[in-house]
Parts: C-alpha cells; structure tokens; sequence
C-alpha cells in the first residue's frame, strides 16, 4: 500500500465530505447519519459524516488512486466508487447499523426513494476523483500541500 495514495485519498474524502454534506444539511439529513452513532444534532452527523468521508476518501487513494492520473479517468473513477458507496452505504450498511436488517433497501421502490442519496454519492465521488487528480498533479510538481 502507498501511504501517499493513502493520505491524498483522505484530503480529497475531506473535500468530498464537505461538498456532501453541504447538500446534505440543505436536506435535512444529516440528524439521520447522526443517528448512527446517538445523536440527533445536524453538526453531530456532520462530524459522523466527515469521519466516514475521510475513510472512504482513503479507500479511494488505496483501490483508485492508480487510475486517477488523467483528469477524466479520476472524474470517472470517483463517480463509480461513490455509486459503489450508494449500493454499500444507504441501501446497505445504514439500514443495518440503524437496526433495520440486511436487505431492507433493496427493493426498486427503496432505491427509488435514495435517489436524492445517489446523486450525492455521485457528486461525492466526482469531487474525490477531481481532488484526487488535482493533488497527484501538484505533488509531482511540488506544490501539493502535504497531509501529514
């Protein structure tokens, strides 16, 4: 594992988290990720929300990062890993942590109503990829701010 892949994973899951959970706030769900962990504020599902960012931006340095180095390609890659985060995160593992049961998402009717998660997904991963690319870019050129 590159631990640079690893850590430019992580700022740009930041930067994704961020644009994410804006939209997310502006719909009101964020006390439902905050939910996750006990709590029903918006700024405590915030902080649950940017954690989780953080680790999915990661994942993406570790499994992706080698496809990002043309813009378009990170674009593209982004895009699928956080479709791949809609099927595994809201139609999956939230049910599950919430004590819904496996499965219960996974219905047409259910995915129909996460629309609105998967265009956030969607423009969660575009902003990693994009991040992603950005950084890689500036790194070679050393002028990347370095994560740590």
């Amino acid at each position: 594992m590159n631990l640079s892949n690893l850590k430019l994973g992580a700022v740009s899951g930041l930067a994704g988290g961020i644009v994410f959970g804006m939209l997310m706030g502006m719909m009101g769900m964020l006390p439902m990720i905050g939910m996750m962990v006990g709590s029903s504020s918006a700024a405590g599902g915030f902080l649950v929300h940017i954690g989780i960012s953080v680790v999915i931006g990661a994942g993406f340095g570790v499994l992706l990062g080698a496809t990002a180095h043309r813009p378009k390609a990170a674009l593209a890659a982004g895009m699928a890993y956080g479709f791949a985060w809609w099927l595994l995160g809201p139609l999956t593992l939230m049910p599950l942590f919430m004590g819904m049961g496996l499965g219960v998402s996974w219905s047409a009717q259910a995915m129909v109503g996460a629309m609105p998660s998967l265009m956030g997904h969607l423009l969660f991963g575009a902003v990693v990829g994009f991040t992603y690319n950005r950084l890689l870019q500036g790194s070679r050129s050393g002028v990347a701010v370095h994560a740590g």
